[in-house]
């Protein structure tokens, strides 16, 4: 495991957990995934779910990703998907607003392979170079990637060859990131 890229991870989501609970007085709550299974929830609401990170369980890779496309994934996005699980969690980087994509449990990490694979093969048939989602944003053409030749972080635009550097690597990207409440 890249351990660079999990230590960024987890001091991100330290950081957005400890700004969520200084704003809420509680950890994390997320609408969006009540009544989704997960070790992470704590508590839940009416109408949410209170969570807090845990510690990945089981196979710590992408590995259906590299096998479904016969690539090898960059190491930090192995350790991206299963470093912890947790929810998505708000967070800006430089003026951009974005969403970062988490595991949410085992199940979540199979979706989530199956949703990079889909991602990948339409980038292939474009003949556009590899890159592997970790955040979204406002805009549904537009996402953060990891490029899977550099490992740079970058945001482009989906289906096309609109790609702009944010940052040498995932955990440079991470580090850099602040929460967004």
């Amino acid at each position: 495991m890249d351990i660079e890229t999990a230590n960024a991870l987890t001091s991100f989501t330290t950081r957005y957990c400890d700004a969520w609970h200084e704003k809420q007085e509680t950890w994390p709550q997320s609408a969006d995934l009540y009544g989704v299974p997960s070790p992470c929830i704590i508590s839940t609401l009416d109408d949410s779910v209170l969570w807090q990170p845990k510690a990945f369980t089981g196979e710590a890779n992408v590995n259906g990703v590299e096998r479904a496309m016969g690539l090898v994934v960059q190491p930090p996005v192995h350790a991206f998907y299963t470093t912890q699980f947790a929810g998505d969690m708000a967070a800006r980087f430089a003026d951009i607003s974005l969403t970062l994509l988490q595991t949410w449990s085992e199940d979540d990490l199979q979706r989530v392979q199956e949703n990079l694979i889909g991602h990948l093969v339409t980038q292939k048939r474009l003949k556009l170079s590899p890159t592997l989602f970790i955040a979204t944003l406002d805009s549904e053409l537009d996402v953060i990637s990891v490029c899977n030749l550099s490992g740079e972080v970058i945001k482009e635009t989906i289906g096309t060859r609109n790609r702009d550097v944010l940052a040498p690597s995932l955990a440079d990207f991470l580090t850099r990131l602040e929460p967004l409440l």
